[in-house]
């Protein structure tokens, strides 16, 4: 094999470990916040590595100048959209998830408001 291709399955394979990690924290943990903020940071540096390595499959071409442009626009949006999430979460009262006295304490609070 050549060293092109070995990068890029390493790329690839690193890429599916992210995606990996962030569907379980997407399961695991326990409130929108958190979970928000595992799918976001794993998801954008999943799918970064594994668009490059797909770059470092087709060489230097056309399609590689394609691909690059498709990771600056998930390097883009994908955070903003993870923070606009968020944002309107908050906005809409929704509770973080602290430790279990504070969180009585949230839930009378925002019953109140």
């Amino acid at each position: 094999m050549e060293i092109q291709h070995l990068i890029a399955i390493f790329l690839i394979s690193s890429g599916a470990f992210f995606l990996l990690i962030g569907s379980i924290g997407l399961i695991r943990f326990p409130d929108f916040f958190s979970r928000t903020h595992a799918t976001g940071k794993a998801d954008t540096l999943g799918v970064m590595l594994v668009i490059a390595g797909l770059i470092f499959t087709q060489g230097i071409s056309v399609n590689s100048a394609k691909l690059l442009i498709i990771i600056v626009f998930v390097g883009i949006t994908n955070p903003t959209a993870t923070n606009a999430l968020a944002r309107a979460a908050f906005n809409f009262r929704e509770v973080p998830w602290f430790k279990k006295d504070k969180l009585e304490e949230n839930k009378k609070r925002k019953e109140s408001a």
